[in-house]
């Protein structure tokens, strides 16, 4: 790729008005509410739970950054707990990109039960009070069941 092709590339993911963007770090302060997810696993022979539901929390304190804590049922059927970190300093339209950060417990497959750490990418659209993530999930060998899911969320308040 040429140079002059790399820079009009930054340019137009630096230029706010343009389809993608870099987001500019405002402070915020929302919370969210989530029922869990909905996961689509790629291994369906595995009688894999798809229902992820639990209850979750998010608050947004920066346009680019927010932290998440919650737990939910997980596809071995055990319960999990989670905290992490959202970066999203991309926005696809009203997409926002980046990942999420932190770690899991309850899967015995992985450290027995305990906390591991987890590096996910994260699409997130927000619009009023109503929002969604999506994750994906590489599977890693039989430690991690690979997946898409789907978290709905509802903002309790701005």
């Amino acid at each position: 790729m040429a140079l002059s092709n790399l820079f009009a590339i930054s340019a137009i993911a630096d230029d706010s008005s343009s389809w993608i963007h870099v987001v500019e770090p405002e402070p915020k302060s929302e919370l969210w509410i989530n029922p869990g997810m909905y996961s689509y696993h790629f291994q369906k022979d595995q009688n894999l739970n798809n229902n992820n539901w639990g209850i979750g929390l998010e608050y947004r304190f920066n346009s680019v950054a927010s932290v998440t804590l919650g737990n939910f049922k997980n596809s071995d059927n055990g319960h999990s707990s989670y905290a992490g970190i959202y970066y999203q300093p991309i926005a696809i339209g009203p997409l926002k990109v980046g990942v999420v950060a932190g770690g899991f417990n309850g899967y015995q497959s992985t450290n027995n039960g305990g906390w591991f750490p987890a590096l996910l990418p994260a699409l997130t659209i927000e619009e009023g009070r109503f929002g969604a993530n999506i994750f994906f999930i590489p599977t890693v060998g039989d430690k991690v069941h690979g997946a898409i899911s789907l978290q709905l969320k509802i903002k309790l308040y701005e």
